[in-house]
């Protein structure tokens, strides 16, 4: 019988705010099990950039990374929001190790290939390096995930986030059983978004491409949703999306996601 693993990962909106991070992290630390956590932190690259006077460039909601920008991001993904929540997490008595791409080969990574679009150094993951986090896990380590990998070659890859919390989640499903969160502000998918309490709890493959005919999965929840099946058909074995709450089983109401 294989050992559960959860990995989390935290929405921008919650970094930023101290308060709101702080719950989170207490929730999580008292997470039972294995547990690995996935971040972002955007909106503070934006707001360093800003300070910097460099100007943040997005294409439908996309960060274009140039060489500063990349600058900016690994100054925040890889050094202030990582060591924060590795900082806090320590002093509620999770023993973190906070971590980017290329620490230990962990996230390997390709530069996006230009079409229509130049992101820049932005990264489409290759693989992820799962023995390496079995042994970290092994050794009562809780690997913090910022949203970096790297290409091998000494190049730093702006990553989505999402997509790294899924990846990781697969590329460690062949050890152990594993349920991906995706943990933000919302409630989970809702049906009314003026509502927060209209819950799709349970979204299966027919039930969600009837959410994508009627327009209720559209703009960005569309992504991370892909992401979510993505997961499941690479035997992850369940994806839940929706606030702290669901983390501490304190509520019924998140999205649970199934083939």
């Amino acid at each position: 019988m294989k050992n559960k693993l959860s990995v989390v990962k935290i929405g921008g909106n919650v970094i930023e705010d101290e308060k709101a991070l702080d719950v989170f992290l207490t929730t999580f630390s008292k997470l039972e099990g294995l547990k690995i956590l996935v971040h972002g932190g955007g909106k503070l690259a934006t707001q360093l950039a800003t300070k910097l006077g460099i100007e943040s460039k997005m294409i439908d909601g996309r960060r274009i990374t140039d060489g500063e920008t990349a600058d900016i991001i690994t100054m925040v993904y890889g050094g202030l929001a990582n060591k924060k929540i590795v900082a806090q997490l320590q002093a509620k008595n999770t023993n973190a190790i906070g971590l980017s791409g290329a620490d230990g080969n962990s996230i390997q990574a390709h530069k996006r290939p230009v079409k229509e679009i130049d992101y820049g150094f932005v990264g489409d993951i290759d693989g992820v390096n799962s023995g390496l986090l079995t042994k970290l896990l092994s050794a009562d380590l809780t690997p913090i995930f910022c949203a970096l990998s790297h290409d091998g070659a000494g190049q730093l890859l702006n990553t989505n986030a999402d997509t790294i919390a899924s990846e990781i989640a697969i590329g460690m499903a062949s050890s152990y059983e594993t349920t991906l969160y995706y943990c933000f502000e919302k409630k989970g998918v809702l049906m009314d978004i003026a509502d927060e309490n209209s819950v799709v709890k349970h979204i299966d493959s027919d039930t969600y491409q009837e959410l994508l005919s009627d327009g209720i999965i559209a703009d960005g929840m569309l992504p991370k949703l892909h992401n979510c099946f993505h997961a499941l058909n690479n035997s992850v074995s369940k994806v839940c999306l929706g606030d702290v709450t669901m983390l501490d089983k304190e509520t019924e109401l998140f999205t649970t996601i199934k083939l």
